[in-house]
């Protein structure tokens, strides 16, 4: 603790030594200082906040229908775009600050001037942006916040119609070109299925599954016509008399009178049965006048002489069976049409077997390429409609709105430079200026200003000290010279209390 408390001793000696010069540095720093930042121009900040809308009701509604555009990435982009520039050298035409340079040196200094002093700011969560510009007149700084707020309104706009116009001249040039591929490929098809017409696959078969098909119905129809022959055969027979195998064959009709005797003693018989046994004397009795009535039926039809007649001795029952084998011939013969027809048509197919393949082959690379060029020109058209609607839905005021929230104004009082604040700052400077060089000069001519100093550099024992003895007129004049140091320090205070002052009444003179 000694050796501090006889360090800053020996500091405030050293410089208490060379207080005038200390002095002298410190109203040097202070004056210069102080005038420099006086004289620094005024500073007017002017600022802009607006706000972007995002959110329209036409997203949900036109969602599906065309390509709606990414509105914060295109926000984003203007934000960051900003500040390019074109855009600083575009404000530069609009507030007439290019008249100022001479040259294209200072041109370019403006412009690099301008872009540092811009600031924009703002957050893409709340959709608020800042634009800041600082000038050193209030009416410029408007006038340059003022046309970049218009730059970044009408930049988020301008863009995107010119992008959809060419987008839909595109799409025009590619639809005239796959409409003139549509109509050669309908062309060279038509004339290929005119050149192949009977050897093209119908509804979508190919010839493998058309020769199955054919096989199929030849089979089919040869076993219907079996049928209708088998069934015309038997109605032959059993008009000829002769029985199927397994039947017994029907007698011929002889006499309608005894037919329909029998029938009614049958019939007779029939109703007994269902009452008595077969020993009931009814029974035994019709039983045996059947028998004698079909023994006489049998003995009519052996001695039975062919009449001149061509319908006697017909019954209703032929007449019918004839009538039968009449629609049997006819499905006979309509049968074997239609198995001469397959017959003809899987011998067609057979000759063609070695030349339908390759038109098939054909054939479908020529629908592949009509369909590729129908889907292609079906989604050029809808493509064309999606960027025309998009297109206008860009240029749509409503898709994003801007909002001015605080407009720029010319303010009233500068932003700066904050002098009160360098203004307090030089004049602590010039003090620590002023302590330095006070201190410097000690080191540079380095004296020993106690006993304990110049024993530990020289090592050796001091005996004694003898002390000053100042005379009448050198103590008046080392109080002159202690006043005369007060009241340059005094005055330096005041000086700057004054400055102070006048800084706070008069910010902006």
């Amino acid at each position: 603790m000694a050796d501090i408390t006889a360090a800053i001793l020996n500091f405030l000696k050293a410089i208490g030594k060379y207080r005038w010069h200390a002095v002298f540095i410190t109203w040097a720093v202070a004056i210069a200082g102080w005038v420099v930042v006086l004289k620094l121009p005024n500073q007017y900040e002017v600022s802009a906040r607006v706000y972007v809308d995002t959110q329209s009701i036409l997203k949900p509604l036109l969602s599906g229908m065309t390509t709606l555009p990414n509105l914060d990435q295109q926000v984003l982009y203007m934000r960051r775009t900003l500040i390019s520039r074109p855009n600083v050298e575009k404000v530069m035409r609009d507030v007439d600050l290019d008249v100022k340079a001479k040259n294209a040196k200072e041109h370019d200094a403006m412009v690099e001037e301008l872009m540092e002093k811009i600031k924009i700011g703002g957050t893409e969560r709340d959709d608020i942006y800042t634009i800041s510009y600082t000038a050193p007149d209030a009416k410029l700084g408007k006038d340059v916040v003022q046309a970049l707020l218009t730059i970044f309104v009408e930049g988020s706009f301008g863009g995107k119609k010119q992008d959809s116009e060419k987008a839909v001249q595109f799409i025009d040039d590619q639809i005239r070109n796959y409409e003139e591929k549509l109509a050669a490929a309908e062309n060279s098809l038509k004339e290929f299925k005119i050149r192949n017409l009977g050897m093209l696959p119908s509804e979508g078969g190919d010839f493998g599954s058309r020769m199955l098909a054919a096989s199929e119905a030849l089979n089919t129809a040869r076993l219907e016509l079996a049928e209708a022959e088998q069934a015309r055969n038997a109605i032959r027979r059993r008009i000829a008399g002769e029985a199927a195998p397994g039947e017994t064959a029907p007698l011929p009709v002889t006499d309608p009178e005894l037919e329909a005797r029998i029938a009614d003693v049958t019939k007779t018989l029939d109703g007994l049965r269902t009452q008595y046994t077969e020993a009931h004397p009814d029974i035994i009795a019709n039983a045996r006048l059947l028998e004698q009535l079909i023994a006489r039926k049998k003995d009519l039809a052996k001695n039975r002489k062919p009449s001149a007649d061509p319908g006697a001795g017909y019954s209703p029952m032929l007449q019918q069976m004839n009538v039968a084998l009449s629609e049997a011939e006819a499905r006979v013969a309509s049968l074997q049409a239609r198995v001469g027809e397959y017959t003809a048509r899987v011998a067609r197919l057979r000759a063609q077997s070695s030349q339908a393949p390759e038109v098939e082959a054909q054939l479908a690379q020529l629908n592949r390429d009509y369909t590729v060029n129908r889907e292609n020109y079906q989604q050029l058209v809808q493509r064309r409609e999606s960027a025309k609607l998009s297109g206008d839905l860009s240029s749509a005021t409503d898709m994003l709105t801007f909002r001015v929230i605080d407009p720029p104004t010319a303010p009233l009082l500068p932003s700066g430079p904050p002098r009160l604040r360098l203004f307090s700052l030089v004049f602590v400077g010039a003090l620590v200026a002023g302590l330095a060089s006070a201190f410097l000069m000690s080191q540079l001519r380095p004296t020993f200003l106690s006993q304990s100093n110049l024993r530990e550099v020289t090592g050796l024992p001091i005996l004694g000290s003898i002390s000053m003895n100042w005379t009448e007129q050198q103590t008046v004049r080392r109080k002159r010279r202690l006043v005369a140091l007060g009241a340059a320090v005094a005055l330096l205070l005041a000086i700057y209390g004054a400055g102070v002052t006048a800084i706070l009444v008069r910010p902006g003179a």
